[in-house]
């Protein structure tokens, strides 16, 4: 009886909201690429709000992968998979997890909507604080061994990034990064984790999910930490060390700022043309259904992209006080847009695929889809080309159909990786599916 009522109350409320939403001008493709349409603001007394409620797959449904591409389930079953990680051998992890605890992001009526809005999407759902390690023995694209390799007793809380370096698995938890021994073929881990550094976390950590990756060397981690705030209205304070990504050193946890101003930072891939690295990039929301777009780029030492003082290099948003127009001056304007609102979250570079010839250079982008714009946008699966380091022509659709014709979401890609023979493995957290996308011969 409460489950209908609390579904009626969010009927109810998405109607009245709608009324007071706008809609969107402009087609995704308009916010998509190297140089955006970036139309005026759209601020609305009260914010859009068009989440696709999530159902899950009809039985037998999958994704529609592109052409020359067939689609299966590498693993069913898993609870809120987020995030992907191949290790050497083949076997695959996979970062089972939801937020943390977050008492002070949900206080006042924006926080007690934007909790409803989350748990119809079906973010609201305690974290299993869960590595699941997927193997697949007979190479025929699904796994048949599934072993946790790392949970809540091992320390983790919230885990979400993950590398491998030498002899040792670094984890991303909500508020640290632990590592732990691992020795090939490991299906079970004992030991406990080793903080190697804190990272903010706290009683709102707005945005939760920490991503690593390791330099080419091993000695360094680039570590995202996505924003505590939409547009630092809890207070610059609150932000400290946050929007950024960090570079620690691997064994000491010695760490500095590596890049600011990045709203909500969270795939990274190195080009292995430039040994560049890039970043897909969630931006902020709330200034209409055309703006802001999330974006793909290259991330320089030092470099500053704008939040939450501008937006897509010195667009100005005027809603944060007090400005600062000596650092708007330096913000860079980022390679290449992916539309507004398409929350855009995973990133893989598509070196070494065995996808179609079309999917031979560039990155792999997982979006998550969109809560603040109307009509949807995102909830899928992109291709965005590159020609000698750099992102070139319109981006391709890799994996789609996560909509359905009513608006409901079948399911949500997140985390994207390539799997040892060279398919794209995606991870769907409302599916709670590892889908595998692969070469059609």
């Amino acid at each position: 009886m409460r489950r209908w009522a609390g579904s009626a109350i969010f009927a109810a409320m998405s109607v009245a909201l709608a009324g007071c939403s706008d809609i969107a001008k402009l087609p995704v493709s308009a916010g998509t690429g190297p140089t955006p349409t970036l139309p005026a603001p759209n601020k609305t007394l009260i914010p859009t709000v068009n989440i696709a409620p999530a159902k899950g797959w009809p039985i037998g449904a999958v994704p529609q992968g592109a052409p020359g591409t067939g689609v299966a389930a590498f693993a069913r079953g898993l609870d809120h998979p987020r995030w992907l990680y191949v290790l050497p051998n083949g076997d695959v992890l996979v970062a089972e997890t939801n937020a943390p605890p977050k008492p002070d992001d949900a206080k006042g009526i924006r926080g007690w909507v934007m909790g409803l809005v989350m748990k119809w999407a079906g973010a609201g759902v305690p974290s299993a604080n869960r590595i699941t390690l997927l193997r697949d023995t007979d190479g025929d694209g699904v796994a048949d061994v599934r072993t946790v390799l790392l949970d809540a007793g091992n320390g983790l809380s919230s885990p979400f990034g993950m590398a491998l370096v030498g002899n040792q698995i670094f984890v991303a938890n909500a508020d640290a990064v632990l590592k732990f021994p691992y020795l090939a073929g490991d299906t079970r881990i004992t030991a406990a984790g080793v903080k190697v550094v804190d990272l903010p976390g706290g009683p709102i950590n707005h945005h939760w999910t920490k991503n690593l990756i390791a330099s080419a060397d091993g000695c360094k981690l680039y570590v995202t930490v996505g924003s505590n705030s939409n547009v630092a209205e809890n207070g610059m304070t609150a932000e400290t060390g946050r929007a950024a990504i960090w570079e620690v050193d691997a064994q000491t946890g010695a760490h500095r700022i590596f890049a600011s101003g990045l709203r909500n930072p969270v795939g990274m891939a190195w080009d292995p043309a430039s040994a560049l690295l890039w970043t897909v990039v969630n931006e902020r929301d709330e200034l209409g259904s055309d703006l802001v777009p999330d974006y793909l780029t290259s991330v320089s030492d030092g470099g500053f992209y704008g939040w939450p003082y501008s937006y897509y290099g010195q667009h100005v948003d005027v809603r944060v006080a007090p400005q600062q127009p000596d650092l708007v001056a330096k913000a860079v304007v980022p390679d290449y847009a992916l539309g507004p609102h398409t929350a855009s979250l995973g990133l893989a570079s598509s070196f070494g695929n065995a996808l179609p010839p079309s999917f031979a250079n560039g990155m792999f982008i997982g979006q998550h889809g969109s809560w603040n714009r109307r009509p949807h946008s995102g909830y899928k699966v992109i291709f965005v080309p590159f020609v000698g380091g750099k992102t070139s022509g319109a981006p391709l659709d890799v994996l789609t159909g996560f909509l359905s014709s009513e608006g409901n979401a079948y399911g949500r890609p997140v985390g994207v990786a390539l799997d040892k023979q060279g398919a794209l493995l995606v991870a769907d957290d409302v599916g709670n599916v590892v889908w595998r996308v692969s070469s059609q011969r």
